[in-house]
């Protein structure tokens, strides 16, 4: 089949926004090519180490978001929306830097895409343990390492992105073994997964895209750790949820928002929730919902313009 690839130039901070806006007008599937997501190899520290320098040297100066389109009679009018979209975009800021939001088009085969974004996801290191390997390439473990097998496919998780990484850094920090976890909108099951590496003993991993939970199922299968995760279509409010000690949420402000108080009836008292997929200017709304569901912060990060939040849950 043939495709449509469209390539808008922005920065960091418009990245998630020009993706969104891509999959909202039809993409098939968004990449997002961002210097700041490769670390410095010449910079100290635990993630670096497994980078190679040239990597970083090969990727394009601005942040680049790919979107693939169906070639069909629909395709025209479709990238003219796209076009009259990043206009609009552009014109209203948001007080945010989207950069140029200039875009590229090309045509390229089904295999093109589908496989060309592997060349820049290596293994990586998460905190002190956790060390996440894309299936296809090759990781020699040291010891202490918590090995992550992950094909994210189309679902999002690859653990690159700041919100999926804190969680994880928030997971390493705070679960102990034998706690019981859910992970709500688990995309690629990458903290689902992480969570079994760390020794939960029972996990349940939720999402509403049957795609993700069939990428989730077939990484949970990879990792051999199917007798401790079960994963399930679904959303916490409308399907099947079960007591935990730990949840985690690595959705966006607004569904964290709506999601808080319903949670505190399948955490435990004094339980935690992770939540990340808050942008910095959403953090008060989401603070404030939390409060209203009974819950007070336990710990926070934040990386670039998001943050994380473990949140104790004290409603009774």
């Amino acid at each position: 089949m043939q495709w449509c690839e469209a390539v808008v130039h922005t920065t960091t901070e418009g990245s998630d926004i020009v993706s969104e806006l891509l999959m909202r007008l039809g993409a098939m599937g968004t990449e997002i090519i961002d210097r700041a997501d490769v670390p410095d190899p010449d910079k100290p520290g635990v993630y670096w180490e497994l980078y190679d320098k040239k990597l970083l040297e090969n990727m394009p100066e601005d942040v680049l978001v790919k979107g693939w389109f169906a070639q069909d009679e629909h395709t025209h009018d479709v990238l003219n929306t796209v076009r009259q979209e990043l206009l609009q975009l552009a014109q209203g800021g948001f007080g945010l830097d989207f950069g140029t939001l200039s875009l590229d088009m090309q045509n390229v085969a089904d295999e093109d895409w589908s496989e060309n974004w592997k060349k820049y996801y290596k293994p990586f290191r998460i905190g002190s343990h956790l060390v996440v390997k894309p299936t296809w390439e090759a990781y020699t473990p040291v010891e202490g390492d918590l090995v992550i097998e992950l094909d994210p496919g189309m679902a999002f998780g690859t653990g690159t992105h700041e919100t999926t990484n804190m969680c994880m850094q928030l997971l390493e920090k705070h679960l102990t073994s034998g706690l019981r976890v859910m992970d709500v909108g688990t995309g690629s099951g990458i903290l689902a997964i992480a969570a079994a590496r760390l020794g939960a003993k029972d996990i349940l991993a939720i999402d509403i895209d049957p795609d993700a939970v069939k990428v989730a199922k077939e990484n949970v299968a990879l990792n051999g750790v199917d007798k401790q995760v079960r994963v399930v279509v679904g959303d916490l409010c409308k399907s099947e949820a079960m007591p935990c000690e730990l949840a985690v949420a690595n959705i966006v402000a607004d569904a964290i928002c709506m999601l808080a108080g319903p949670l505190t009836r399948h955490l435990v008292k004094d339980g935690l929730l992770i939540c990340s997929g808050i942008i910095r200017e959403r953090e008060q709304d989401v603070l404030a919902a939390a409060k209203e569901a009974g819950y007070t912060v336990y710990d926070r990060i934040e990386k670039g313009e998001w943050v994380a939040l473990c949140l104790r849950n004290e409603a009774a």
